[in-house]
């Protein structure tokens, strides 16, 4: 059995995303969740990587909650973020700073 890559790092079982924990490059062959992830672009600290496919709808688990939708296609070891998934709860291009007193 493989051992999970220690640049990766998963919340919850049931999560379809893995968190970078240190930077991950394009092409990096990653061990996790029993097989291997090929990187498919450079991630930063923090980022989510598709632990699977995931196709445009469906939604994105991070501690084994939906935290947003795809709205595009995503391969295993694909980045999600603001370019290929949406927040189910705030729009991440009209979020505005609240005047003082408002």
């Amino acid at each position: 059995m493989l051992q999970d890559d220690a640049r990766l790092i998963l919340l919850h079982p049931h999560d379809n995303v893995l968190i970078c924990v240190r930077p991950i490059e394009a092409g990096d062959i990653l061990p996790a969740s029993g097989g291997t992830i090929p990187a498919r672009e450079g991630i930063s600290i923090g980022h989510k990587i598709a632990r699977a496919p995931m196709r445009a709808g469906d939604k994105v688990i991070k501690y084994g909650a939906p935290i947003g939708s795809m709205t595009a296609d995503a391969a295993t070891g694909d980045w999600v973020h603001m370019h290929n998934m949406k927040s189910d709860y705030i729009s991440s291009h009209t979020r505005t700073a609240l005047e003082e007193g408002a």
